[in-house]
This record gives structure tokens, C-alpha cells and sequence, in this order.
């Protein structure tokens, strides 16, 4: 039976993965932008504060050693912001996507579309020269999911993840598929040879925006966005456990909240069998855009946050009850900010952070993306839409830089 076709599964809410979740006790804030009030629903004992407006299309962040905030965007701005982070400098504008950024050892890491960039650099520098930047390696580049997000794992390796270009498109992460329809997973960079290469860690993933590695265990976990052709309430979106060599099925198998199903949208047999798909390890509800994924150490915040994921979810597009775009805006999934909870390297269910970025008739404060903790121990976030902007969530009677 074609997933469409099957009746909607009890699948993970926003508020849990399980009927014993306790959830984060809550406390509204209101929170002016532009001259408008809006009330916010964030963790008691915090602060969400808008630390400045001046950011085109910011997506996800990267603290330097220094203190200082670099920032990407989809309008071809590389941004970097000093401490107390209101106020931004372009470090350098391209002319392709640098959506994400990663610095290691004197030098700057760019993933643009097209390729994962470098330049020399050095914390405290206010500028790069565009022709400075220079293509270290080339990626699948095309329309269709065009971010690339790269990251410094604990073993010091370069890990990259790309989507696949629509629902049903038959890219995968092998050597037997064309160049530029490898894609949909997370790479690692072979840096032991004179030229460096990419080398699949984990495949089968639609659009894996944001990952990151468990403080403790050093597991790398992702997001991942559910295909649009099938309705509002199918798939759910989710978050992966990620090893290397998993295979997490899509687009060939679709998790409908219990149980693995074939998606006959894509013919083409599986490279791998159903018995090798990883299932995800928590679920959020469909058409969520989970984006940018930041575990929170030790001492960062405090003992509710620390060694758990927090989760950007950016809300949909898709409205009810077909998942198009020209229904009612206030039926599309909300914005917000969410935690996937850890005991013993383990997760155990899903909380919500923040709420409130969306009001009841649809109108939005803004769509969260790119997120990380910073050197104070405080929460950074972007959104590219509507408030294009960063925020912060620190404790309340913490003073600000």
C-alpha cells in the first residue's frame, strides 16, 4: 500500500515521545520587534532577548576560539559579530550560498552549494578578500535543498551533510551513482591523500540541515526533513542516530511513526535492504523543517539542558489538509525551538524550548534555523524569515555582555 494511503499513526508531538515525559515548566515573556509585542512561551528562569534585526537571510552559526560570531546566509554574506554580538560585519560576500561555516587551525571552511571552500584566516580578522577563497573540494551542487552544513568533528575530521534534490529523486551516497547525484546523507573529508575526498559516513537521508555529536558519547545524531508529497500528517519528520555506514532509508522507505513503508513514488529498487534502514531515535510531527541541531555541554545553561539536543524547527509552508501552500496560514506547523532529551546516551523524549513564534491566525515573529551554545554558556539562534535576525536564551539574572 502506498504510504498516502495508510491511516495516520500516533507519531511523536511536540511535547513528547512518550506518555511519562515530564515537560519543561514554561513561562511566558513578551518580546517587542518592530513595534509589535509578542508573547513567547520559554524555559522558567530565562531571558529571550532579539540581539539585533541586521542579518539578511542568516543561517547557521560558528563561535571562534576569540569569542567572536560568524554567521552564513543565504544572500551570499559571510557576517561576523564581536561580542555583545548587535551588531554585524560582512567578513566577506560571495556569490554562491555559504550557508554554514567551520574553522579549524588558521583557516576558514566555507560550504557553499557547489563545493566546501577555504581560506586563511585568523580570529579577529574583519576581512576576507573574496578572491582568497578558494575551492578545496567539489559537491553536488544543483537546485533543490542547496545548503550544505559542514562541522569539525571530536575526531578533528570535516563532516559535511546535503540533501537530495526533491521527494523522489534517485540520488544516493555510492560510488556507483553519477557525481552529482550523490547526495542525501552526511560525508566525511579523506584528507590522508595529496587530494582530498569525500567518503559516505551516513546515506539515505532527504535533508539532514543540522547535526552535531553528543558531548559524552560523541554519537553523531541529525535532523532530517520528511518528503512533501504526502500530505500534512505524513511522514513525520525526525531525528537521527547516525554510525558509520547507516542507511536511513529515504526516499525508498518512509517511517510513518511505527513502522517502516515502501514509498512508491521512486521505482528503482533500494540499494539496500529494508532490514539495514536505520529508524530514527525521536519524531517530530510532519512538515516541521527540523533545521540546525546544538547538544548543550557542561556548563553551558544548566542541569535541564545540558548533554540534550535542542532542535530548530523551522514550521511549515504546507497548510492543512492537503499540504499545499494556499490554505489557511494558521494551520501551518509553528515555529519553535524544542529539546531531544538524553539519559544515558540515550534519547527518551521530546520537550518543547520556545513556543510562540506563531500566532493563531499564522502570523509569524520568526522561523528558527541555524542554533548553538556560545563561549558565555548562553543559547544563540538565528531566523532567516520574517525577523531575520539572532536571538538569545540565557538565564534571567544573567547580565548581558
Amino acid at each position: 500500500m502506498h504510504l498516502s494511503r495508510l491511516p495516520i499513526l500516533a507519531v511523536l508531538s511536540l511535547f513528547a515521545l512518550t506518555a511519562q515525559t515530564n515537560e519543561l515548566r514554561l513561562q511566558d515573556q513578551q518580546l517587542t520587534v518592530s513595534g509589535k509585542t509578542w508573547t513567547l512561551a520559554i524555559p522558567a528562569g530565562m531571558q529571550l532577548e532579539l540581539l539585533t534585526e541586521r542579518l539578511e537571510q542568516p543561517r547557521l552559526l560558528e563561535f571562534l576560539p576569540n569569542g567572536d560570531l560568524l554567521i552564513g546566509s543565504r544572500a551570499g554574506k559571510v557576517y561576523r559579530l564581536e561580542p555583545p554580538y548587535t551588531r554585524a560585519e560582512v567578513l566577506v560576500e560571495l556569490q554562491d550560498y555559504p550557508h554554514s561555516l567551520a574553522y579549524r587551525n588558521g583557516e576558514l571552511l566555507i560550504a557553499q552549494t557547489d563545493g566546501l571552500y577555504r581560506a586563511d584566516f585568523r580570529p579577529g580578522q574583519t576581512r576576507i578578500d573574496r578572491d582568497a577563497v578558494a575551492r578545496l573540494v567539489a559537491l553536488p551542487g544543483g537546485g533543490g535543498h542547496n545548503s550544505r552544513s559542514v562541522a569539525i568533528g571530536p575526531d578533528g575530521r570535516v563532516y559535511l551533510a546535503l540533501g537530495i534534490s526533491g521527494n523522489c529523486s534517485d540520488e544516493y551516497l555510492d560510488p556507483g551513482y553519477h557525481f552529482n547525484e550523490r547526495r542525501g546523507g552526511v560525508l566525511v573529508l579523506d584528507e590522508s591523500a595529496r587530494k582530498p575526498r569525500w567518503q559516505s559516513f551516513a546515506s539515505g537521508l532527504r535533508n539532514p540541515v543540522g547535526f552535531d555529536w553528543h558531548p559524552q558519547t560523541h554519537v553523531l545524531y541529525a535532523s532530517n526533513n520528511g518528503p512533501d508529497h504526502l500530505g500534512y500528517d505524513q511522514p513525520p519528520e525526525y531525528f537521527a542516530k547516525l554510525t558509520p555506514g547507516s542507511f536511513h532509508g529515504m526516499p525508498w522507505y518512509q517511517y510513518d511513526g511505527k513502522t517502516l513503508q515502501r514509498d512508491t513514488c521512486i521505482r528503482k529498487s533500494p540499494p539496500r535492504q529494508r532490514s539495514d534502514v536505520a529508524v530514527p531515535v525521536a519524531t517530530f510531527p510532519a512538515r516541521n523543517a527540523p533545521m540546525g541541531v546544538a547538544f548543550v555541554p557542561e556548563p553551558a545553561l544548566d542541569g535541564r539542558f545540558q548533554n540534550n539536543a535542542i532542535v530548530a524547527l523551522k514550521g511549515s509552508w504546507g497548510t492543512r489538509p492537503s499540504g499545499g501552500m494556499s490554505g489557511d496560514k494558521s494551520t501551518r506547523r509553528p515555529p519553535a525551538l524544542v529539546m531531544v532529551r538524553f539519559s544515558e546516551g540515550e534519547a527518551i523524549d521530546v520537550v518543547n524550548v520556545v513556543r510562540g513564534f506563531q500566532l493563531a491566525d499564522g502570523q509569524r515573529l520568526a522561523r528558527p534555523v541555524g542554533i548553538t551554545t556560545g563561549p558565555d554558556g548562553n543559547l544563540y539562534f538565528t531566523s532567516d524569515t520574517h525577523t531575520q535576525g539572532l536571538f538569545r536564551l540565557r538565564p534571567e539574572a544573567a547580565t548581558s555582555n
